[in-house]
């Protein structure tokens, strides 16, 4: 029996952050679809607080990024936008492994009350062929109402759109001001043979844990969202990886498994800038919750939509992370016709003293965040640290 490699909680860290690229300097020349490749995938969300999340996940890695540079991407096929865990781009190099996630959501979206459109098959092909016909449309092409009052309500050419988007029949061409333009997949899609079942979970298996270094088989299935719990076991079963120890930052040892080169990655990840950064709530490094309290000791949650009087923090909060540790949490809000960025909320980590250089380093962090959407102007309307 190999003897697991034990893994101290601070090389964790390490290698957690370089992982997600965000070990170095933010700096230097700008490869956006080279940043989601090293992701895996990039969730893009319709909330704007300050800039919306793909827009600061990709800035977080690399502040030359501006917005624009994204969905040019998309158009140009290097990318393509599917469902993991949530609405993401992928890279397009992954997309003959995708098919069972089509198929599967597809499947799963015809079924579902959720997405029951309330058209017939008549009307809903109606709506493809006039895709077919016309190119790309958006959902305000169509003119079926909702008929419900329900927060997530949506009108039935809306469901049917989305069933036919899951099953991969349509695509995303495109996105103007965010809004999502249908055309058919075979258009959008670049010529590519779809991978059998197996073979493609494999593949996704082990690229997730390219991706973790470190992981369970839990994590492994929630990183693409596309396996099941057994899957991922058989998958665990079979991969070729390395069993480790791995500290939590409350001292305790869990099991994991590690890829292949876990040794060489433990040699040469870099330790992480010292730079204080502002991360998005749905940035990658902190979307598993359990894994960034277990490894970081960090409790977080999104409160966005958790009535106000339940929150612990607030409505937009982003952790700060300074080298490899959690110090503390903002709430940020921005006017960006008036130009201004405003601090509404401040907590700091407990045992985490904020001196004049940490405070400088805030200052300095908030201010390259706020020229990267043209503002100008910050204030703060809570107690500074």
């Amino acid at each position: 029996m190999t003897a697991r490699l034990d893994i101290p909680n601070r090389d964790a860290r390490r290698l957690w952050l370089w992982t997600n690229g965000l070990a170095p300097t933010p700096t230097g020349p700008l490869d956006v679809a080279g940043t989601i490749r090293a992701l895996g995938l990039l969730q893009i969300d319709t909330i704007r607080n300050v800039t919306r999340a793909h827009n600061h996940i990709l800035w977080t890695r690399n502040q030359n990024y501006r917005e624009g540079k994204l969905w040019p991407l998309l158009e140009q096929r290097q990318l393509f936008e599917h469902f993991t865990h949530d609405a993401s781009l992928l890279p397009v190099e992954l997309l003959p492994y995708w098919s069972v996630q089509f198929h599967r959501l597809g499947a799963r979206a015809a079924r579902a009350p959720w997405y029951q459109s309330g058209l017939g098959q008549a009307e809903i092909a109606r709506i493809h062929d006039r895709i077919a016909a016309e190119g790309p449309l958006s959902t305000h092409a169509f003119d079926t109402k909702v008929e419900s009052r329900e927060m997530w309500a949506r009108p039935p050419h809306k469901k049917a759109l989305d069933q036919m988007w899951y099953s991969g029949v349509l695509a995303t061409a495109k996105r103007e001001n965010f809004v999502k333009f249908y055309d058919l997949g075979e258009r959008v899609f670049p010529d590519h043979d779809p991978m059998y079942e197996g073979p493609a979970l494999r593949h996704l298996g082990d690229a997730a844990l390219d991706r973790l270094t470190i992981a369970t088989p839990g994590e492994v299935q929630r990183f693409w969202g596309a396996a099941t719990a057994p899957e991922a076991r058989d998958w665990a079963a079979q991969a070729r990886t390395v069993p480790v120890r791995v500290q939590g930052a409350d001292g305790t040892w869990r099991d994991a498994l590690a890829h292949p080169d876990i040794e060489t990655r433990l040699a040469t990840a870099p330790a992480p800038t010292t730079r204080l950064r502002i991360l998005n709530p749905f940035d990658p490094a902190i979307r598993d919750r359990t894994r960034l309290q277990r490894l970081f000791g960090f409790d977080y949650r999104n409160e966005m939509f958790v009535p106000a009087h339940e929150r612990r923090w607030g409505y937009y909060v982003y952790p700060l992370l300074e080298g490899d540790r959690f110090v503390g949490r903002v709430e940020l809000k921005a006017d960006r016709a008036k130009g201004w960025l405003r601090v509404t909320g401040f907590w700091p980590e407990p045992c985490v003293t904020w001196r004049a250089a940490r405070i400088e380093k805030l200052d300095a962090e908030l201010a390259r965040f706020a020229r990267m959407v043209g503002i100008n102007h910050i204030d703060w309307s809570t107690a500074r640290p």
